[in-house]
């Protein structure tokens, strides 16, 4: 329960607000201050009756809201629609990590949303740091946004042909990252993924990829070895119903680990194809790039003959406007983007160097289709979240807002005693319950999973929404203000003790 307190006009007449960020704002308590009425008291005769009556009226009607102040934070519906679900779909979820089976607890059914905030079937409000997984960059449910969406969907919903809105926005993505000068719109991240590999090998006509432990690249077959996201969060060690021809050609090493990268080249010369990584990984929660690591890549690739392929799925236009190529000055051969690039509707795109480019059809022989591809609604989305991220101080302000929140995070943990380490650029965020350093996945699995998981659900019970899981990285927006902030980070500081 935050507490607000309001200074009165007249004989310096006072109340405190008392807003429950739990509930829907449909009501407010309102109380007087008793610090204020002693104040008022001692002033002329003529403020003590304007405190009386003040007193007299609010005693009236505004107390009938109490019953508010007392509700505890429920779930009930929530666990009621989870369970129908589980009847009618796997583990009741679209999306595995989306059932809370790393975190405990009842997974939440969410209702609505709106800026920085969500708000689930219960009507409990949380302060959002998932952002639908990353889309949510300039806020959820943005005004231009929906207005704009609106008037695109007067002319149609999907044409399945070529429209203008593709052309924008192909123009804005490739004038803002710096290894794009062709761009093929898909339908997701994983779409993305499975694009950009079939065209490395294409254009080198080689077999072999390189992807790093714990780097989840979406749910194609080559990808799903020793993946990070959803498949860490369930313990899974790949998946089965893979062939193994599947990822035969997929070889594996630690991140930030350049030697075994020099190995895997030696071992397997003028065979391998690409490189593929998320610069920053996202999917074993936030681990940075050492020093030197992406710059050796760029350099071994390119020594080889094979492509260095950047996952910006999660990073670009969330670490600057360029993505991660353009904040630490690496140009990567090919380039998969998603998540923000459609402004909260499914989207992926996947781009690079003109030449390589030219090896998709209809250009070349090298075939990808996809029906929704390139439809109006995504493409008005993004064009609208891009332009919003182009403005002046966008990028500064994120950088802002998330250091703050995560060295308040960082700093109420280690007061209370845990061990926590974590990082942040831009607009991504993410902490261990480890010492640390973390420099990849087998760091990122020393954490103290189960007080996570604690911490989590006290969390959900102070009204802030984590990622269910400690191998994900966490979202700001340009909608969470310095309340937001500050809030959170007072309610890390109640769980941190309880826990």
């Amino acid at each position: 329960m935050a507490t607000m307190a309001v200074a009165g006009g007249g004989g310096g007449l006072g109340f405190s607000l008392n807003l429950s960020h739990h509930r829907r704002p449909s009501s407010i308590i309102i109380s007087p201050s008793s610090s204020s009425l002693s104040s008022s008291s001692s002033s002329s005769s003529s403020s003590s009756s304007s405190s009386r009556r003040f007193r007299k009226a609010f005693a009236v009607k505004m107390t009938a809201t109490l019953d508010e102040k007392t509700k505890s934070y429920s779930l009930r519906k929530s666990e009621e629609a989870f369970n129908k679900a589980k009847e009618l779909m796997p583990g009741g979820v679209n999306s595995p990590v989306r059932a809370f089976k790393s975190v405990g607890g009842q997974p939440i059914v969410m209702d609505s949303v709106k800026g920085s905030h969500m708000w689930d079937i219960d009507g409990n409000e949380y302060i959002d740091y998932v952002g639908s997984w990353g889309p949510a960059i300039i806020g959820h449910a943005d005004d231009e946004v929906i207005a704009a969406l609106g008037e695109t969907m007067k002319k149609g919903t999907s044409f399945g042909a070529p429209c203008l809105l593709e052309n924008t926005l192909a123009e804005l993505v490739i004038s803002a990252v710096p290894s794009i000068q062709m761009v093929r719109f898909v339908n997701s991240g994983t779409e993305a993924c499975m694009g950009a590999l079939r065209l490395a090998r294409a254009f080198t006509g080689r077999e072999y990829i390189v992807k790093f432990e714990g780097c989840y690249h979406g749910h194609a077959d080559p990808f799903l070895v020793k993946a990070g996201s959803g498949v860490a969060t369930l313990g899974l060690p790949d998946s089965p119903g893979v062939p193994k021809a599947a990822t035969s050609g997929t070889l594996t090493s630690p991140y930030n680990d350049l030697e075994t990268v020099k190995d895997l080249f030696e071992a397997h010369k003028g065979e391998i194809a690409a490189v593929i990584l998320e610069p920053v990984v996202g999917n074993s929660g936030f681990i940075a790039p050492k020093p030197g690591f992406l710059e050796a890549l760029r350099e071994i690739t390119q020594k080889n003959g094979a492509l260095l392929i950047f996952d910006e799925v999660m990073t670009g236009f969330r670490l600057s406007y360029g993505g991660a190529q353009e904040y630490f000055s690496i140009t990567p051969d090919i380039t998969t983007l998603g998540k923000i690039i459609g402004g909260g509707l499914p989207v992926g795109a996947y781009g690079g160097r003109r030449d390589i480019m030219e090896m998709v059809a209809p250009s070349g022989p090298m075939y990808q289709a996809g029906t929704l591809s390139g439809n109006p609604l995504a493409m008005t989305a993004g064009i609208h979240t891009l332009k919003r991220l182009n403005q002046s101080g966008r990028y500064e302000y994120l950088n802002k807002i998330t250091g703050e929140l995560l060295d308040g995070i960082l700093d109420a943990g280690r007061r209370a005693g845990h061990a926590v380490c974590g990082g942040y650029i831009g607009g991504m965020f993410g902490f261990f319950f480890t010492e640390g350093p973390v420099y990849n996945f087998a760091d990122a699995k020393k954490s103290d999973t189960a007080k996570f998981g604690r911490f989590y659900r006290g969390m959900l019970e102070e009204g802030v929404y984590l990622a269910p899981s400690q191998f994900e990285a966490g979202f700001t927006s340009l909608a969470h203000s310095s309340e937001d902030i500050q809030q959170t980070i007072a309610a890390a500081e109640k769980v941190f003790l309880r826990i």
